[in-house]
């Protein structure tokens, strides 16, 4: 699936999901936890350059951030799936206003910050009413992990005719055979690009 209509910067949002602290800096909650990948560790440093171009020409930096609402006690609500898959979870990760939420630097500032509790980054957000307040129609879709928040925000976009581009270099899993596979079962609902044919695009 490709994107036909002419580059509009202020119609079009890199879309960065997830490359918050606590995924990816070492003093965060994966890295503690002993979760570290160097595909997903090199993220911020390849997709800075589109994020720079798409600013200069009046685009829209739009972050997603997975986060564990405090409950009673501050306690993180944690969905019994995850916290199985990841123990080493706790008190103050991924909570909201903290360093650890908040986006890596290297990328920060965003336009837009959308707080999210399951893969998509549509699911019960305020996502879909921003676009269209701030008349965003395309997107380009960046962050992690390809086969979970990157694919369901992708296919939640689709199903509401919102032209999406997935870069295949600018996002990444643990697994480089299920990015693979996750990238391919996208192009049925998106344009697949590299971060170097979007730079073209966005700044020729």
């Amino acid at each position: 699936m490709t994107s036909q209509a002419p580059f509009d910067a202020a119609r079009t949002a890199l879309v960065i999901v997830d490359l918050q602290n606590d995924f990816l800096h070492p003093d965060g909650a994966y890295a503690r936890g002993g979760l570290k990948n160097d595909d997903i560790a090199a993220l911020p440093a390849r997709l800075k350059p589109l994020a720079e171009a798409l600013r200069q020409r009046g685009g829209w930096i739009v972050s997603t951030h997975f986060t564990l609402v405090p409950g009673r006690g501050g306690e993180p609500i944690i969905s019994p799936h995850l916290l199985q898959l990841r123990p080493f979870l706790r008190k103050g990760d991924f909570a909201p206003d903290t360093w650890g939420h908040a986006l890596v630097d290297e990328l920060a500032p965003a336009d837009l910050s959308v707080e999210k509790v399951a893969y998509s980054a549509f699911y019960m957000t305020r996502l879909e009413w921003l676009l269209r307040k701030c008349r965003i129609e395309r997107l380009i879709v960046g962050g992690i992990v390809t086969n979970g928040g990157v694919a369901s925000t992708v296919r939640d976009a689709h199903v509401r005719d919102i032209d999406v581009t997935v870069l295949e270099d600018g996002c990444a899993t643990f697994s480089r055979e299920m990015h693979r596979v996750s990238i391919e079962a996208l192009r049925p609902v998106a344009r697949i690009a590299s971060v170097e044919e979007m730079l073209r695009e966005v700044a020729p």
